[in-house]
């Protein structure tokens, strides 16, 4: 068999695909400064320099309470939004396999037997025969010479697609994670405001029992009893909309962890749910670099700018190959017999002259769609750095909420005994001892929405800084 062909062929496809017409990618600089905000409200971060780095620190590590890992590792095998996340990266990497694919020859093996009747009217013999032919052949048909990057850009920009989808997968992940955790943290402290209106309510009922025994004696007034009514009414209002609230948190728990969670899994309150992990911020530039939302959003600009040498390649000539190797014959015991080899070799090259204006606008469009994923991409740095900086300044604050709200309660509480002792000796109406129990229930609440915020900060924190996996 002549080997030139093959040989040919072979140095062909060797040339094929070593370039392409893309541009060369930079990463762009980020738009936003090179340090986080400074100033009263952060004062935790100047102060805390050491620490753990989020996204080295898996969720596993940073939520101590061994009822909320249950819970999130539920949610990840369970909940749905996760779950198509991981079916849409499941579904571009193999996208991206049949691209790839393109960058090769589809070869292919066949066989062909052929018998035709000749009549005698068309036979150059003028009398009627049976023709046959039998072959066997391997090769391909069609095959695209990527000499101008044209399919090497298009797998470019399949890969790019893909490397984008696992990262969405990721985002989708340490979300649900977030929300997860600030879900279960609501319901604890949904709970706890619960606990709080029955115990309040059983002193109030207590109070009222009490000014009604002095009330049938004559020694409290009918204002007083219906005042220390007031307060009774209005702590089982709110032991009813806790009780509505805890209902809700739980049925926003069971959807995001896509099945029920079991009771011995849900928090009695917030202070049974343990502190978590201290992380430190670091650079803007660590957080921007790992964030999978961004990482996401740069790979969807690669891809665009993949695409553009996919269209550029458009106004290049297109050569494509047939060939194919085998063996003929008009008797099929022969098909392998000597002199029967056979081959076939067709390039053929299509060069574009006129169509219209139609690769110039898609050179456009694939122009456009670059400076759209350009702008995406600085726009997701941009809202990142906004969310580590909001995330910030609520944690160098809440520490003195926190504080303050404590001190608070201690002195709302002294307050309401010495209130309670002068009403029942007599030295005082029963007006500042109404106001020092409704200030320190008010504070008692205010306690609980500050330790709340402090959780659900430090949650956001280590999301918003790429923890999460």
């Amino acid at each position: 068999m002549n080997r030139k062909p093959i040989l040919i062929v072979l140095a062909i496809l060797g040339l094929a695909g070593c370039t392409t017409l893309a541009p060369d990618y930079t990463r762009p600089p980020a738009p936003v400064p090179a340090a986080w905000p400074s100033g009263p409200a952060y004062k935790e971060t100047a102060s805390q320099p050491t620490g753990v780095a989020a996204a080295d620190l898996a969720w596993r590590d940073f939520f101590v309470a061994e009822g909320l890992r249950k819970v999130i590792e539920l949610a990840l095998a369970n909940n749905r939004d996760l779950r198509l996340a991981a079916l849409a990266m499941e579904k571009t990497r193999a996208l991206y396999q049949i691209q790839r694919a393109e960058h090769f020859p589809a070869v292919n093996a066949s066989g062909a037997g052929i018998e035709q009747r000749l009549p005698a009217s068309v036979s150059t013999t003028r009398q009627a025969i049976i023709a046959r032919q039998y072959e066997v052949s391997l090769g391909f048909s069609s095959y695209e010479l990527d000499f101008f990057g044209r399919i090497r850009s298009l797998k470019d920009r399949a890969l790019e697609q893909y490397l984008a989808s696992e990262q969405g997968r990721r985002s989708a992940q340490i979300t649900l994670v977030g929300e997860v955790s600030n879900t279960y943290l609501t319901l604890a402290a949904d709970r706890q405001y619960l606990k709080l209106a029955q115990d309040t309510l059983r002193s109030q009922e207590a109070t009222y029992q009490l000014i009604q025994r002095r009330f049938a004696v004559g020694v409290s007034s009918e204002l007083d009893l219906r005042q220390a009514q007031t307060r009774v009414d209005a702590a089982r209002v709110d032991i009813a909309r806790y009780i509505g609230r805890v209902a809700q948190d739980e049925n926003a728990l069971a959807l995001l962890v896509g099945s029920p969670v079991p009771e011995e899994f849900l928090p009695a309150e917030l202070e049974t749910v343990a502190a978590l992990q201290e992380i430190r911020a670091g650079l803007p530039s660590e957080v921007l670099q790992r964030r999978p939302d961004i990482l996401q959003a740069e790979n969807q600009l690669k891809a665009a700018n993949a695409n553009i040498g996919a269209a550029r390649a458009a106004f290049f000539p297109r050569i494509t190959l047939t060939t194919a190797f085998g063996t003929t014959s008009d008797e099929l015991s022969g098909l392998f017999g000597s002199g029967s080899a056979s081959w076939i070799f067709v390039p053929r090259i299509s060069l574009p002259i006129f169509d219209g204006g139609r690769n110039r606008a898609t050179l456009e469009v694939a122009e456009a769609e670059r400076e759209i994923a350009l702008a995406q991409y600085e726009q997701a740095i941009q809202s990142a750095f906004r969310e580590v900086a909001d995330a910030l300044a609520q944690k160098g604050t809440v520490g003195d909420q926190l504080e303050a709200q404590q001190s608070l309660v201690d002195a709302s509480a002294w307050s309401y005994h010495l209130a309670e002792a002068r009403y029942k000796s007599g030295i005082d109406s029963f007006l500042p001892f109404l106001d020092a129990q409704r200030a320190l229930y008010g504070a008692q609440q205010g306690l609980i929405a500050v330790r709340l915020a402090r959780q659900t900060n430090l949650v956001t924190l280590y999301k918003v800084l790429g923890g999460g996996e």
